[in-house]
Formats: structure tokens, C-alpha cells, sequence
């Protein structure tokens, strides 16, 4: 299990190499939001990816990585950054602009037919052939330490709500502020309809899957939530709301006319159970959202 303290020494190790997103008064009925898709690559994933590989052990074959996007992109900024070599999988529904993120990275880049499933298992066979290490999208120890770091700094920077909304979609991050907070704030799992892992984990089993689909699917398109994510959630007795494809994009539009901000619709989710009344607070309720992504599809400016 990761602990407050492994969140600690990840935060200490990514210093320098991350940035401090801010955090903005919110809209929707949300105290506040943090901007973490203002994180290098347009998502919170640099944290995860640099704890990991500067925790040592990097073999001369470099890493690899299976993702839907994100993850990638950040696995293959932190590797370029730290000198590293790095073949990164994604599947064919990653998109353009994501595939066109990595490749500016300079990364070996292979795009899977299929889901982030399908990358997983041809990353897994890369790695197997080369003996490069694997970086996990969401359940390992490094990973999920380093996406802590993420609600350690709200905190910082002075978070007062009872309640915070996160998108959620192999577990990492949700599970990184779970292991951080130990139940001193409610945590709220938010899901697309199409991508709801642990929605599904809990009411079948840790080891169910899906077909992810719909709008989200090219972040949060992960077939199993973690066994990280999922022992934490069950430790917690986590809520967890559903949001339709309908619902996102209305929260990206918001997004976009009261802030200005440009949001992936993974980076929409967690608001969206907010602005479509999925998740209703209490009327002394403090709420707040983490907007996780960036990586606009298409992007407005290629």
C-alpha cells in the first residue's frame, strides 16, 4: 500500500521537474478547481512518471510504456528530460494529437490496433524481449505515489473542502489522493458511462472488465481499475457517479466560457457530475474539482 509518507519522498524527488498548478475559484458549484492539465504534456501524469524513473533501477534498454495517451506523453517527456530511452504503445483510438504529442517528444512511438488493452500486452511483450522497464499507466507503487504528490500540493496551497470530485480511469490518480488523504476528505470517483471500471470492480469484482467507449476512452479507457486503486477505494467506502458522454461535453463547454480553459472531455468528467447534478452536494457542502487533462482532440492550433 503507498503511504503519506512515499507521497513525501516522491514530492521531494519530482522537485524542479514538475509544475505547481494553481488553482482557480470555481464555477458549477465548485469551491475550486485545481488546473492540473496546466502539468507538463497537458495532464497530471509527469508526476507519476518522473517519481518512477528517478527512483532508480533504469536499465540500459530504457522504459516502456502502454498508454492511451497521457500517460505516454509523459513517460516519454520524463525520459527525454532525464536522458533515458523510451518506446511508448498506445492504441489506435489515442488520437492524432496525442500520437503527434509523443512524437514531438522523440520517443520510439508504436500505435496498437485496438484499446489501451491491446498496447498493455504489446508492451508487456516489448519488455519481456528487451529487458526495458515498465512504467505503468496506474498500478504501481511509483506511479501511484508520484500522482499523490498532485493532492499533497492542493493542500499546500490551502484546499478547504469537505468533498473533491476526480475523473477516474485505470486508478492512479484517485488512488494516489486516497493514499494521501487516509480519509480526512470525502473522495468522490467520478465515471463516463462508457469507461466505469470501478463502478464495475465494485459491484463484480476487482478482477471485471469492460469495453471502454464513448467520449473519454482515450484517457480513462483502462478495461480494469487497479488493484491499487481498488483496495484504497474499498478501504474508504469511495462513492462513485456516472456522467454520460452528453454531460462532459457541456462541462467542457462551461470550462471553456467562464475560465477560458481548454479541457479534454477526461479532464471535463469530474465537473460534470457537478454541473449535471449527478453528484449532488449538501447545501453546507465545500466542493472541489480536479480538472486532469488537456490534450484537446483535435488540437485547435495544428
Amino acid at each position: 500500500m503507498v503511504t503519506p509518507d512515499d507521497i513525501s519522498a516522491a514530492a521531494a524527488r519530482i522537485a524542479g521537474h514538475v509544475r505547481r498548478t494553481p488553482v482557480v475559484e470555481g464555477i458549477g458549484g465548485a469551491v475550486s478547481l485545481k488546473l492540473e492539465h496546466l502539468q507538463h504534456t497537458g495532464s497530471f501524469k509527469p508526476r507519476g512518471a518522473f517519481n518512477t524513473l528517478l527512483s532508480g533501477g533504469v536499465p540500459k534498454a530504457g522504459v516502456v510504456a502502454a498508454s492511451g495517451g497521457n500517460h505516454g506523453a509523459a513517460v516519454a517527456y520524463a525520459a527525454k528530460s532525464l536522458g533515458i530511452q523510451a518506446h511508448i504503445f498506445v492504441p489506435e483510438i489515442a488520437g492524432p494529437s496525442k500520437i503527434a504529442l509523443i512524437e514531438r517528444t522523440g520517443a520510439k512511438l508504436t500505435v496498437v490496433p485496438g484499446a489501451y488493452a491491446n498496447a498493455l500486452e504489446a508492451a508487456q511483450s516489448y519488455e519481456a524481449e528487451t529487458g526495458a522497464m515498465q512504467v505503468h499507466a496506474y498500478d504501481a507503487p511509483g506511479t501511484v505515489a508520484g500522482q499523490g504528490t498532485m493532492m499533497a500540493e492542493w493542500e499546500e496551497q490551502g484546499l478547504d473542502a469537505d468533498t473533491v470530485l476526480i475523473a477516474v480511469g485505470g486508478g492512479g490518480l484517485i488512488a494516489g489522493a486516497l493514499a494521501w488523504l487516509g480519509g480526512r476528505r470525502k473522495v468522490v470517483a467520478v465515471e463516463s458511462t462508457g469507461t466505469a471500471t470501478l463502478y464495475n470492480a465494485r459491484k463484480e469484482g476487482p478482477e471485471s472488465t469492460i469495453q471502454p467507449q464513448g467520449a473519454a476512452a482515450n484517457a480513462l479507457g483502462a478495461a480494469k481499475i487497479g488493484r491499487i486503486a481498488y483496495n484504497l477505494a474499498e478501504r474508504d467506502d469511495v462513492q462513485t457517479v456516472l456522467v454520460d458522454d452528453d454531460a462532459i461535453g457541456a462541462a467542457q463547454t462551461l470550462l471553456w466560457q467562464e475560465v477560458r480553459q481548454l479541457v479534454e472531455p477526461a479532464g471535463a468528467t469530474a465537473l460534470a457530475a457537478l454541473t449535471s447534478g449527478a453528484y449532488q452536494p449538501e447545501p453546507d457542502e465545500r466542493v472541489a474539482v480536479l480538472v486532469c487533462g488537456g490534450n484537446i482532440a483535435p488540437d485547435p492550433l495544428s
